[in-house]
Formats: structure tokens, C-alpha cells, sequence
């Protein structure tokens, strides 16, 4: 079934508007109104007066950040926000977490701990109903950083990027399960994570390994045409064509060494076809000599 919905995943520290009250306009006028990924989200709603609930499970400071998205979403002209503010298990099971649910058009995961967010929702009410919404109708799933790893069926929990290439030091489990087939790590650049995310395809060979640099996301159509939006970059890891691989021979704590991963690095525009494992950069218009 193709998926009448969209996903936007996001890489995390994407552009909230806050440079806006600190007096630095004119750039950020147009990051955040014309071009920013919130902005993205907001053209991506049937109406502005859709209603979009903020869930900050995985947040260790949820009052806070609910408010930061709420105010960056007024800002854009979305005045409908509320803060599904869901702690515990018990809590997404309630009669108006899921009626919230149901009544919302478009949801955002924030960042924090991802295992949250699988612990929490997996096997619930609450994550049917938003998977049969996002088949079914156009329906919206956004989530960034720690909200955009969890988005995938396979999922990074933990992982030092300095111990990464050693084998046993990427912890996976299944996340959410929105977009089988792909593993999604977010800060990727800022935080050097292409060897955490390069153990984890070299683990799972048929998926694809999507990294998201910081402001930089993807948006999800039709369950698999990948857009790439942002002012960053977004890395495919496409393990389908490895030839050596050495991860289930060696011991824990070895170096794993791995031939053949093909990369793509793509920019605003681009976009990829997970399916079709087919990458397409801007057409680039070249003017003719005068």
C-alpha cells in the first residue's frame, strides 16, 4: 500500500525563528519564513488552521520545548498547535491522548532520547492510529533528531562516534516503523556519525543508511521518494552492493572492514528513491556564452 501521508525527518537544531528576536533579520527572514524546514511543514498542511500536536516524549525538558515549537509555528501563521505532552506508557494509552490524536492533521516528534519513543509507543493504540492515518490520508509525521531516527523500523539507540567502527558499539533496535528498509541517524555532520551509521548498513546490508546533517531533513512521499530540504547536507549509505564485510566474523571490539558502500550526498532539491535506489541532483541551466 502506498502511503498517502508524508514524513519529514529532520537532522535536529533546525531554524526555530529565535535569531529573528535577537535583531539578526534579514538572512533570517528568509531562512525562516521563505525556505526553513518548519516553514516546509507548514505549506505541507491543507490549511494553516490544521491542527498540529507537538509530542516531546523524548524530551528530558518537555515544557520548554513544547514551547519553542508552538511559538515557531505561530510565527509561520499556524495558530492550532497543542503539546501532547505523553511521559509515560499509561499516558498514551488515555481516552484524550488518542481523541488528540484523531482530531490533529499533522504531528512533530521532538529530539531527546529515541528509546523513548519506541518504549513508549511501541505495540500502543496511539502508534496504530497513526500509522493507519498516515496510510490512509494526508496525514503529516514530522520529527527531528532523536523523532526522526525513531521514524524507521530499524533503529540506532546508541553509538559513540569515536568507538563506532568497532564492532559491537552501535546499538540498534526496532523503532516506530513508519518507513521500513532505511536507518536514520540525525547530527551527522556536526557530530561525525558516518562510521555509526556505516556499521549499522554494514549489519543490515538491505537497508539504507539516511544521515541527516543539523537543519537539513528529508521529506517522505509516497513512502519512498526522498526530497532533501534544509540548509545542510543529507548522506545515503546504500549497503545493497557490499561485497566484503567482515562484522559477523570478528569479535566484539574489533574493527569491522567493509568494501563496496556506495554514497550519495545530497543537497536542497535533490531528491532519492529508496526503492529504486536512484539519485537525482538539480537540473543545473547553463547560459550560453554572450
Amino acid at each position: 500500500m502506498i502511503p498517502k501521508g508524508k514524513l519529514i525527518a529532520i537532522g535536529g537544531a533546525e531554524d526555530k525563528g529565535t535569531d529573528l528576536e535577537a535583531g539578526i533579520i534579514q538572512r533570517s527572514q528568509l531562512n525562516f519564513f521563505e525556505i526553513g524546514i518548519l516553514k516546509t511543514i507548514s505549506k505541507l498542511l491543507a490549511d494553516k488552521n490544521d491542527r498540529i500536536e507537538i509530542i516531546t516524549t523524548a524530551s528530558s525538558v518537555p515544557d520548554e520545548v513544547g514551547e519553542q515549537y508552538t511559538l515557531a509555528f505561530n510565527k509561520l501563521g499556524c495558530g492550532n498547535v497543542g503539546h501532547l505532552r505523553i511521559r509515560v506508557r499509561d499516558e498514551a494509552l488515555e481516552y484524550e491522548s488518542v481523541e488528540r490524536l484523531k482530531a490533529c492533521k499533522a504531528v512533530l516528534f521532538s529530539g531527546g532520547n529515541q528509546l523513548r519513543l519506541s518504549s513508549i509507543f511501541g505495540g500502543t493504540e496511539f502508534l496504530d492510529i497513526l500509522k493507519e492515518r498516515y496510510e490512509s490520508e494526508h496525514f503529516l509525521i514530522a520529527g527531528t533528531s532523536a523523532g526522526a531516527m525513531a521514524m524507521s523500523l530499524t533503529m540506532i539507540y546508541e553509538g559513540n562516534a569515536t568507538n563506532a567502527h568497532l564492532k559491537g558499539e552501535v546499538k540498534i533496535t526496532t523503532g516506530l516503523g513508519f518507513i521500513p528498509g532505511v536507518i536514520i541517524d540525525s547530527h551527522f555532520n556536526k557530530r561525525g556519525r558516518f562510521s555509526r551509521l556505516a556499521q549499522a548498513v554494514a549489519a543490515n546490508p538491505g537497508t539504507i543508511g539516511i544521515g541527516l546533517g543539523e537543519d537539513t531533513g528529508i521529506v517522505v512521499s509516497n513512502g519512498e521518494e526522498l526530497e532533501a530540504i534544509g540548509s545542510g547536507s543529507v548522506m545515503i549509505l546504500d549497503g545493497r552492493n557490499i561485497h566484503h564485510n567482515n562484522i559477523a566474523d570478528i569479535e566484539f571490539d574489533q574493527p569491522i572492514s567493509v568494501e563496496n558502500i556506495v554514497v550519495h550526498i545530497m543537497a536542497k532539491g535533490n531528491t532519492y528513491n529508496i526503492r529504486s535506489r536512484k539519485f537525482r541532483g538539480n537540473e543545473v541551466v547553463v547560459k550560453p556564452a554572450e
